[in-house]
């Protein structure tokens, strides 16, 4: 495995058979991110040093954001609406947290087959028939008359959705290693952050004109939009003579290689249980703000938008200050266990052990919850994806599934005791937390010294 981190344009990989362990590559000398992005062939960019450089490594980095933006952006933005969906379509809370479970599986299931396709014929072909299937499926949302066919609509978005999230992954994979790789994941954090700022807001401001189809209409536009930037700027990033040629068999062998790989099924479960705790906090949140402590749709809306730059200033102290000075499995470790403390302690808040509560100290703990999240999710996936150089697409597709559909099993459980209480999504995410850190510590075994630890 690679112990620095450098670009990784002009370094040649070769894959090996499907169920082959991690191998590790010739390094050149490091060279610095905007390098390798002006290296790649972004259209419209400019290959060499300088200014032109430094352009192309930003519109890499925007167009990368925007669609691993796109998942949140979907999910967040309906959030403020939840309540009104109940009363519109006539349906118990239950039944409409199942648009929230569908999208999610579906970005899970989506990325099984994504991944392995962008492996085998690139990373663009499947990335626009995604975007495209993607705008009709949110245009559809808008006109569902009945919770069970806008659960059926939301579950095609989100298969479609799975297209932006393993391919982004893929690409940074393609372009970068080691350091410069966790580094750009947690730049990637900041500019896909932007995405859970906004989107309550945003829609929180539209119900003040609309009703919650408006904002799929929103949503809508947005796709177009994006669909256009990527036909624009983002071209092709994985040569064709590192595409695999085999078909549904090779896809599947290659998978099974990589979860015999402790290593990597270690970091995978990880973050997927993480990822689970935030899950459950964006599906209860809704409910336990509003509905239990009274919060309109702006407090709600201003709460999230909080707790997303708390995520983003710790992702951002991540990659700026810890990467290359602290390894990353030190990291996540710290970021697993500021998960788990800030569980227990709203687990205990929630149950009434110090008596009646208010919002703030719910707030208070859901803020640090969500910040150290910006330890885990970017330090999981560079782990993780330091281990697969010759299978990056059907790599990212196992991490993305994992964490969809640990949060999707996450989602419905979290309403389980009704509307009044707040306690199942706090017992949710001490499970979760506690799970991440067994997986963390009895499959990855970070004290071990494995390369990826090194870093």
């Amino acid at each position: 495995m690679p112990e620095s981190g450098q670009s990784k344009q002009g370094r040649t990989t070769h894959p090996g058979p499907a169920s082959a362990p991690p191998v590790s590559a010739a390094v050149p000398a490091p060279r610095d991110a905007a390098t390798a992005a002006a290296a790649t062939p972004v259209a419209g960019s400019v290959t060499g040093p300088g200014a032109a450089a430094r352009r192309a490594g930003l519109l890499v980095t925007l167009v990368l954001g925007g669609l691993t933006a796109l998942p949140p952006l979907s999910m967040d933005m309906y959030l403020p609406a939840l309540p009104a969906v109940t009363d519109s379509l006539h349906a118990p809370a239950a039944t409409v947290q199942l648009t929230l479970t569908a999208c999610l599986a579906g970005m899970a299931l989506g990325q099984l087959v994504v991944g392995p396709m962008s492996d085998k014929w690139g990373r663009r072909r499947p990335l626009l028939v995604g975007m495209l299937v993607y705008v009709i499926a949110t245009a559809m949302c808008a006109f569902a008359p009945t919770a069970e066919l806008l659960i059926g609509f939301r579950l095609l978005q989100g298969l479609a959705g799975a297209a932006g999230i393993v391919i982004a992954r893929a690409v940074v994979r393609d372009l970068y290693d080691g350091v410069e790789m966790a580094r750009f994941f947690s730049t990637l954090m900041l500019v896909s952050g932007v995405a859970p700022i906004i989107a309550p807001l945003i829609g929180g401001q539209v119900l003040r004109v609309t009703d919650w189809r408006g904002i799929f209409v929103v949503l809508t536009v947005v796709g177009v939009l994006l669909t256009l930037v990527v036909v624009k700027w983002l071209d092709e990033t994985l040569p064709v003579d590192k595409r695999h040629s085999g078909g549904v068999g090779q896809a599947l062998r290659t998978m099974r290689g990589l979860l015999a790989d402790r290593v990597f099924t270690g970091y995978m479960l990880t973050g997927g249980l993480a990822f689970a705790a935030l899950f459950a906090y964006i599906s209860a949140s809704p409910f336990v703000v509003q509905e239990i402590y009274g919060a309109s749709p702006q407090t709600f809306s201003l709460l999230f938008g909080l707790n997303s730059i708390g995520l983003i200033a710790v992702g951002q102290i991540n990659g700026r200050l810890l990467v290359g000075r602290v390894s990353l499995d030190k990291a996540l470790g710290f970021g697993l266990a500021v998960i788990t403390l800030a569980a227990t302690a709203l687990l205990l808040l929630t149950s009434g052990v110090f008596g009646e509560v208010g919002l703030f100290p719910i707030a208070a703990g859901l803020f640090v919850l969500m910040s150290a999240m910006g330890l885990a999710m970017p330090n999981t996936n560079a782990l993780a994806l330091l281990r697969t150089p010759h299978a990056a697409g059907s790599a990212s597709a196992l991490i993305g599934t994992a964490s969809f559909l640990v949060g999707a099993v996450a989602s419905p459980l979290v309403g389980i005791a009704g509307e009044s209480t707040a306690v199942p999504m706090a017992v949710v995410q001490v499970v979760c937390g506690v799970g991440a850190m067994l997986c963390f510590l009895l499959l990855c075994r970070p004290w071990r010294g494995k390369a990826g630890a090194a870093v």
